[in-house]
């Protein structure tokens, strides 16, 4: 029983790191309800990393046998002679690379946000050198925009303690004073959302998982769904024609790594959105409710156990 239970969450990770991404991210629904996909989405990733660690303790399990005195034993001997030696070292092949997914996710998440934060901190620091003041921000909240010198029209945004919005002269010189105000309610939306924590949580757990299960759609989905909300808070406050075609202006435009950009290569597809897309209420309520199933079954296999043992460790000591 316990031999099965491992093998169906150790499936049930493989999909939801893989397959499962690579089907959703085909997806057309998530462009009606870009706030619940990104939940769906999340779900998702945090259902494959619970379902790796459920695999793993109950293959610990299996392998903590009951020896001579009754008690559970780890002694590889006793193991061996309960399981067999194939299902021992399968046993602990497993648990192995549960091991090393937990290890590889605690290391990406270090590094991931060491590394952004690095790039982030060195870019604010050059565009706050090389920065300069435009009497057309004036109407603005100053404190945290920069103007580059730059004939290419740009838009981004600096996340982090001390953010930025940065917007070139060509972006000046291109957009109209309300083609202007809804770059930057973009730009702050990300920053007010802070979805670049949301990025840095999927580009930890793409990481940590082995490149033959992990699904390269991922990151650029959930991307994209941010950038969409992002779209939707600048939407309320300029309508969507100022937006759409500041979009276009700023289509061309690449942000360094470690900031979000209103430009890119979804600009055609978020514009077509712009045009006739709606928010569609009963996918939203479908795709909540299905990330809050996927994360049932997971959760509840990994905390149910550990409640199981302190109960009867308590039980025992009582």
């Amino acid at each position: 029983m316990i031999g099965t239970t491992a093998i169906a969450f150790a499936v049930l990770a493989i999909a939801l790191a893989g397959p499962i991404p690579a089907v959703l991210a085909h997806a057309r629904w998530p462009l009606r309800a870009p706030r619940a996909a990104l939940v769906l989405w999340q779900s998702i990733a945090l259902a494959a990393v619970l379902s790796a660690f459920s695999s793993g303790l109950a293959i610990a399990s299996m392998l903590l046998v009951p020896g001579p005195d009754g008690r559970p034993t780890t002694s590889p001997a006793a193991e061996i002679a309960v399981l067999g030696l194939p299902l021992w070292l399968l046993s602990v092949a497993v648990f192995a690379l549960t091991v090393l997914i937990g290890a590889r996710l605690a290391y990406s998440t270090v590094r991931v946000a060491v590394r952004t934060r690095r790039r982030r901190a060195h870019h604010r620091m050059l565009v706050d050198l090389l920065s300069k003041g435009d009497p057309r921000l004036s109407r603005y909240t100053t404190a945290d925009l920069r103007v580059l010198e730059h004939a290419e029209p740009l838009a981004y945004c600096l996340p982090g303690m001390h953010q930025r919005v940065v917007v070139s002269e060509g972006a000046l010189d291109s957009l109209s004073p309300v083609e202007l105000e809804a770059i930057l309610a973009h730009e702050r939306a990300h920053l007010r959302a802070r979805h670049d924590l949301v990025l840095e949580a999927f580009t930890a757990v793409h990481e940590a998982f082995p490149r033959v299960v992990r699904s390269k759609s991922a990151l650029g989905s959930v991307r994209l769904l941010i950038e969409l909300l992002a779209d939707d808070a600048a939407l309320h406050a300029t309508g969507p024609s100022p937006l759409a075609r500041a979009l276009v202006t700023c289509s061309a435009g690449t942000a360094p790594e470690g900031a979000m950009a209103a430009g890119g290569i979804s600009t055609l597809l978020r514009v077509q959105r712009l045009a006739g897309q709606t928010h569609h209420a009963p996918t939203a309520v479908a795709a909540y409710t299905t990330a809050s199933l996927i994360l049932i079954g997971p959760t509840l296999a990994v905390a149910v156990p550990w409640l199981i043992e302190l109960s009867r460790l308590f039980g025992l000591e009582s």
